[in-house]
């Protein structure tokens, strides 16, 4: 009886394994099958198909298929729950920096809105419709009781101007995070979730507190096409085409920012860096980006706010 119930715990397992294995396969990016090219030009084949996501994720999280408020345009509501949502998983996660660094979301529609943070309130204490929305110049758009943080502008509405794919960005002030970009040679090669990233990364040098518009010019010039980025001296920066994507990323920066500081603890010598072998395999395994891993984990990131964060969508 126990043998057997070994098997089905082993068949369970491998089945289990075989699946996370055909997800990576299919792509992080979740986009075109065919034949890739990875960051070091090695080319790597693609499955037809990608597997048909789980019931979960076909099922729109009640707090996005709930009717919008009153004068609000159901776009926006999604837009603005899903923010919410992102704002409330940082400070879960412990990565909030009392009311400052910022998270925003392009408005979906030609008006060139977007939504960011009130300033003054917690990262736990924001909610959907507590959002701000403002324009392309910073001017508020219709009914706001607070503010927002100069400096968050300038870095945000310049990125959601360049980039069309910039639906969502993040911007956050962590130990490690700071840490990393403090560190001359930057995130180093230490760790799979390292490997992962490094080849969406990019960097921007410290030009002071981001209250210069000339300055949003060489930081979109230095973020390029990439979805990652180190503010030296600053922090950590996230760009998704969806909140998932945007938090999947990020988690996956700041992750190995904490590695790198843990394994960096003790001094360098001795720690290990990832084989050149290993970084182009992983290289060409996660060519496409986090958008089809993302997908599979948002709706489960929206349930844990559920249990220990409620009333991000009111």
């Amino acid at each position: 009886m126990a043998a057997g119930r070994g098997r089905v715990v082993l068949g369970g397992f491998v089945a289990a394994l075989l699946a996370m294995t055909d997800a990576l396969r299919a792509g992080w990016g979740g986009v075109a099958a065919g034949v890739g090219v990875g960051h070091s030009g090695a080319s790597f084949a693609r499955p037809p198909e990608e597997p048909p996501m789980p019931a979960d994720v076909e099922t729109p999280h009640a707090a996005l298929a709930a009717p919008p408020p009153a004068g609000i345009d159901a776009g926006e509501w999604q837009a603005r729950v899903e923010l919410a949502a992102l704002y409330r998983l940082v400070a879960l996660h412990g990565w909030d920096d009392l009311i400052f660094t910022h998270l925003s979301a392009r408005v979906p529609g030609p008006a060139q809105h977007f939504l960011i943070n009130p300033y003054g309130l917690l990262f736990e204490e924001i909610t959907a419709s507590s959002l701000v929305k403002v324009d392309a110049g910073g001017g508020i758009v219709g009914p706001a009781a607070h503010g927002i943080n100069p400096a968050g502008f300038t870095i945000h509405s310049a990125i959601h101007a360049a980039r069309e794919d910039a639906h969502f960005v993040m911007h956050l002030h962590t130990e490690q995070g700071v840490a990393v970009a403090a560190q001359a040679e930057g995130l180093l090669p230490l760790s799979q979730h390292a490997l992962t990233v490094l080849p969406h990364l990019a960097y921007h040098d410290y030009e002071g507190i981001a209250l210069n518009p000339d300055e949003r010019t060489r930081l979109v010039r230095d973020l390029g096409t990439r979805h990652l980025m180190l503010l030296r001296n600053h922090g950590t920066l996230a760009v998704g085409p969806t909140a998932g994507a945007a938090w999947l990323a990020m988690f996956m920066l700041e992750r190995a920012c904490r590695q790198q500081v843990l394994a960096l603890a003790g001094g360098r010598e001795g720690v290990l860096i990832a084989p050149e072998a290993a970084q182009a395999e992983v290289r060409a395994q996660t060519a496409r980006g986090f958008a089809g891993a993302a997908a599979l984990a948002w709706p489960g990131l929206l349930r844990l706010l559920d249990r220990r964060a409620p009333g991000y969508d009111r």
